[in-house]
């Protein structure tokens, strides 16, 4: 198995931090693969490089001096057969999906990758060398804020046989089904709640995979030139040929790898749930093109619309204006601006309003709520039940103009039992602090 990405994440500095959204991520230096390509079935060298905050995801064609560095963006993504093409001509960059799919699986915000040939090595067929790479040379955040692309209501893309159905959501959720005529795979279908120890633990190391009676029609198209067992599942009318399988399931894992690296395409980090069925890189560059023209990009990690589709508080209860970072399963903060047309201030200290501090600790169980529900694939379905309470210490009053900031860290967490210990801040100074456990519950 390979080791979590996040033991690498690390902020300027050394201080290390977990997966999280509170800053831009890139690498701290550089990391080679080489090998050759799947279809052109050259050589190259591909090299991983650092990048400023805000550089984006960008190509450079480093055997082609005059050639412009290449977006991987949905803009210059062309049609292609068997794979995802950035540009045409001569400086073409082919079958970047997997490349893509180490770094949507990692987050990665700003990355150089230098190539010295059209096409990356295919490696052993997967995208985890390629994550392999980038965890070696180091992940860190930089200045800035990621962006988003958030769904806010849900649209559906059809293009030839495959079928997308993207709904809103609070993270990037994937339901893949496909259907081959082969005994080995016939129908199969995967959920994946897409996280960076999810896609390194369930989806990286999937390989592609091919049948032997397409080889000929294909080779004759300049395809799979590179291709072979080393580098591919590939099977025969009744089973595997020198090979075996990692998982069962393996063919639909990797059709959800190509779906995350196709996903890169739109220049921001996904929030939604994507139901594909039989999906295709065109038609993922299809639904990417759809999310560009009908999602929002927004660069906070929640506003409180969003907080409204995880939480089932409203007013005047609801005590979360924002989240501004998560570290999954780790860490997470939001911020609660404290007004004096808050309905408590009514009844409480009339003519010295201070805010109750149940209410602070209710603030920071609702933040704490965020993070648990997070884990959650269907958090409309749950609630959030707090269980218990220690080590509670009010430092200061809490007055209308304050801006709470609400900064929780699990401590321990077991299935759907969670303890986490919550310190709340006015102008960096600590107002609350408290020890809470946490259940998640159905309705």
């Amino acid at each position: 198995m390979i080791a979590s990405a996040d033991a690498v994440l690390r902020r300027p500095g050394g201080a290390s931090r977990g997966n999280a959204s509170g800053g831009r991520r890139t690498i701290v230096g550089e990391a080679m693969v080489a090998g050759i390509g799947l279809h052109l079935g050259r050589p190259c060298r591909l090299i991983f490089r650092p990048a400023p905050s805000g550089t984006g995801i960008v190509f450079q064609r480093i055997d082609r001096p005059d050639a412009a560095p290449i977006p991987a963006r949905v803009e210059v993504a062309v049609e292609a057969e068997r794979r995802t093409q950035l540009g045409t001509g001569e400086a073409a960059l082919h079958t970047v999906e997997h490349v893509l799919a180490a770094v949507g699986g990692l987050a990665i915000d700003d990355l150089i990758i230098a190539m010295d040939g059209p096409e990356p090595p295919i490696m052993d067929g997967s995208a985890a060398p390629f994550l392999d790479a980038l965890r070696s040379a180091g992940l860190t955040l930089q200045g800035g804020r990621p962006d988003w692309l958030v769904l806010r209501k849900s649209i559906r893309v059809v293009d030839g046989d495959s079928v997308y159905d993207a709904h809103p959501c609070h993270g990037l959720g994937l339901e893949v089904s496909i259907d081959f005529p082969h005994p080995l795979i016939g129908p199969q279908r995967g959920r994946y709640l897409v996280t960076a120890d999810s896609f390194t633990q369930e989806l990286a190391s999937a390989r592609t995979f091919g049948f032997v009676h397409e080889v000929d029609a294909l080779r004759a198209k300049g395809l799979i030139q590179g291709a072979s067992t080393a580098n591919a599942v590939v099977l025969d009318a009744t089973g595997l040929v020198d090979t075996s399988l990692r998982w069962s399931d393996e063919f639909v894992r990797h059709k959800a790898l190509d779906c995350v690296g196709d996903l890169v395409l739109a220049g921001a980090r996904v929030r939604a749930r994507i139901v594909a069925h039989k999906p295709s890189h065109r038609g993922t560059v299809a639904l990417v093109r759809a999310l560009v023209q009908h999602a929002v990009r927004e660069p906070a990690v929640y506003t409180v619309e969003d907080i409204l589709q995880v939480l089932p508080h409203r007013y005047p209860f609801l005590l979360v204006d924002r989240i501004l970072e998560i570290e999954e399963g780790k860490r997470i903060v939001g911020l609660k601006n404290v007004t004096i047309n808050e309905p408590f201030f009514q009844g409480h200290f009339p003519g010295h309003p201070i805010m109750p501090g149940v209410l602070i600790i209710e603030a920071m169980a609702q933040v704490g709520g965020m993070l648990l529900m997070r884990t959650i694939e269907d958090p409309s379905s749950k609630v959030v039940y707090l269980m218990s309470l220690d080590n509670v210490k009010f430092r200061r009053p809490v007055k209308p103009g304050d801006q709470l900031r609400l900064e929780l860290e699990v401590l321990q967490m077991r299935g759907t039992m969670s303890k986490m210990r919550g310190v709340a801040y006015v102008d960096g100074q600590v107002v609350t602090e408290a020890e809470m456990a946490a259940m998640v519950r159905d309705r």
